[in-house]
């Protein structure tokens, strides 16, 4: 299982960290090790002060497949989820810094807190869907999907010229403006619609 996420796909989200617009999907790779699943916490690392939240949509594909044109895209996954790309800023900025990897910025154990899965079904338009996140009991982040610069099919489209995918990969499809730090004792509350999907509490 690969837990796949798009970088910059959201325009106010790049244009807050002043980072260049992408012409493709920009994407990366946590390690299943990332995963953290059941509302269970969030510890904060003790190699990082500089923690931030980022809210996103995630999809999980339901069977395996390489070189999937755009069109076909839609066959390859039946469900939604919304999940935390948790991320050290602090090393995410010396990486870039010096021109280097930033995965252990990114992929570290426990920094991909996720929901449980809902059939897509359930929403009328997942091309136009509202998430949010709170951040003790205040709203940090608002997006729609619709902002996404790269839509679902075209980042399945892209990443699948490159890496076969799996029944169970997931992709975390970016995060809108809005992503800000956390500290330990924060209470951090994900929304789909109207629904809470994940809590998560940072220790």
């Amino acid at each position: 299982m690969k837990i796949i996420c798009i970088g910059r796909n959201y325009l106010e989200h790049v244009q807050e960290l002043n980072n260049k617009l992408p012409t493709e999907p920009l994407f990366f790779l946590k390690p299943d090790t990332a995963l953290v699943i059941r509302n269970r916490p969030f510890f904060y690392p003790e190699f990082s002060s500089d923690v931030h939240y980022e809210v996103e949509l995630v999809f999980r594909i339901c069977k395996v497949g390489k070189h999937i044109q755009e069109k076909f895209a839609p066959n390859y996954y039946k469900e939604i989820a919304i999940g935390l790309d948790m991320t050290a800023r602090d090393l995410q900025r010396e990486a870039a810094s010096k021109g280097l990897p930033w995965e252990k910025a990114k992929g570290f154990d426990r920094s991909a807190p996720i929901s449980p899965f809902v059939p897509i079904a359930d929403y009328p338009d997942i091309a136009n869907l509202n998430f949010s996140l709170q951040k003790n009991g205040e709203t940090v982040q608002q997006g729609n999907s619709s902002q996404m610069i790269f839509s679902i099919n075209k980042i399945i489209a892209h990443v699948s010229q490159f890496i076969t995918l799996k029944t169970g990969d997931m992709f975390f499809t970016g995060t809108p403006p809005g992503v800000g730090p956390v500290q330990i004792g924060d209470k951090l509350e994900a929304f789909i619609e109207d629904k809470k999907m994940l809590m998560c509490n940072v220790r």
